[in-house]
């Protein structure tokens, strides 16, 4: 459990287009075998310490050919940003994804102060 020891929390939030592979042919679409995308969110201040991260897919557009296999996770989670990551295997084929994704955390107060 994280336990929060300053009075401000703060929620950033957001819904990013991880790939759209389809109308170019990329590798989720026309691809096999395990597969992985990333893309790096940035968060629109600085947290005071690493907050906790949750992601979804907010939509996928999978072929119905196959079974749909996703992976879906925040990695290399940072007080600025983390990297979105999504993740398929065997003939899984992914058009486009999108994920949407919800940051919770200690920010900085203008009454905070450091001695040193």
């Amino acid at each position: 459990m994280k336990k929060f020891v300053g009075s401000l929390i703060g929620v950033d939030q957001g819904n990013e287009e991880v790939f759209s592979d389809f109308a170019s042919g990329g590798e989720m679409w026309t691809g096999s075998g395990a597969r992985e995308r990333r893309k790096v969110v940035t968060f629109s201040e600085p947290f005071r310490t690493v907050p906790s991260v949750q992601v979804a897919l907010s939509l996928w557009d999978m072929d119905q050919g196959a079974n749909v296999r996703a992976d879906v996770t925040a990695d290399k989670i940072t007080e600025t940003g983390f990297d979105l990551v999504f993740r398929t295997w065997s003939d899984t084929r992914v058009a486009r994804v999108r994920m949407s994704w919800l940051a919770i955390g200690e920010v900085a107060s203008e009454d905070d102060w450091e001695l040193y």
